[in-house]
């Protein structure tokens, strides 16, 4: 009888691991399952993406939205050297161009729209009411992104050359990769000022908006999306590139401080 019992215990241990071992490859299958996109995307939409995403995957789960933020010029040139992409979305038009241009972006579509801001320290006493006041002694070091990538150190340059101070302001200029870069520069005092967009402004307690560029010294801020050719998953693809422009995705966007575009 206690060999009988011995053998039935056996069993049911098996039974059980092998139940176990079922479910843990189930999950596993699952998993595997999911349709990844990757999205390259401007620095500045990290945070409104970040909360779109999660929004987007719980409706749905079979989707994992994997994001490549960075710098627009940095991410057009990825795309035009093969890297994987399946979304695109620009702080600039001509970015986006060019890719449409060499035919690497299908459906496109200008989505938002956003304003050049300059920020300094949020315990600054230093007042700003024109950009000329940046050749003054106060601003040792002004932060900008690298013009020739980044779609706001190039609203930046338009700026400071309009007021006739871009050359004046040489040797003060700190350049960076991305806004991000700039904003991290100015919260901790590596920079006095910097050229950041309105939206990466709010998003930190640390700086102040000290002033808002007029548009009429830069090219409007336009952020186009648009759906990569090579995308080895197009549906799903353009899916979510869809659904980036419905009311839901917009409110995330305009709580950022995003304007949606006309």
């Amino acid at each position: 009888m206690g060999l009988l019992k011995k053998w039935i215990v056996g069993l049911l241990v098996l039974i059980l691991v092998a139940g176990v071992s079922a479910g843990s490859l189930g999950d596993a299958e699952a998993a595997v399952k999911k349709t990844e996109i990757m999205v390259s995307a401007a620095a500045s939409l990290q945070d409104s993406l970040d909360k779109i995403a999660v929004q987007y995957e719980q409706q749905h789960p079979e989707i994992k939205l994997v994001f490549n933020y960075g710098a627009s010029g940095t991410l057009q040139k990825q795309i035009e050297q093969g890297a994987p992409a399946d979304v695109f979305f620009s702080a600039g038009d001509k970015q986006m161009k060019a890719l449409v241009d060499k035919g690497l972006i299908g459906q496109h579509k200008m989505l938002l729209k956003n304003q050049l801001v300059v920020v300094v320290p949020s315990d600054s006493n230093t007042k700003l009411t024109t950009l000329t006041d940046l050749t003054g002694q106060p601003f040792r070091k002004i932060a900008l992104g690298q013009p020739e990538s980044v779609p706001a150190g190039q609203y930046a340059q338009q700026s400071l050359t309009a007021k006739k101070v871009w050359d004046t302001l040489q040797g003060k200029l700190v350049f960076a990769k991305d806004v991000r870069q700039v904003l991290s520069y100015v919260e901790t005092g590596n920079a006095d000022a910097g050229f950041v967009y309105k939206t990466d402004a709010l998003t930190s307690k640390k700086v102040k908006i000290a002033l808002t560029v007029g548009e009429h010294v830069h090219k409007t801020i336009h952020y186009p999306a648009g759906v990569v050719k090579d995308s080895r998953h197009q549906a799903e693809a353009t899916a979510f590139y869809r659904y980036v422009q419905t009311s839901a995705a917009s409110s995330v966007f305009s709580s950022y401080g995003f304007q949606l575009a006309q």
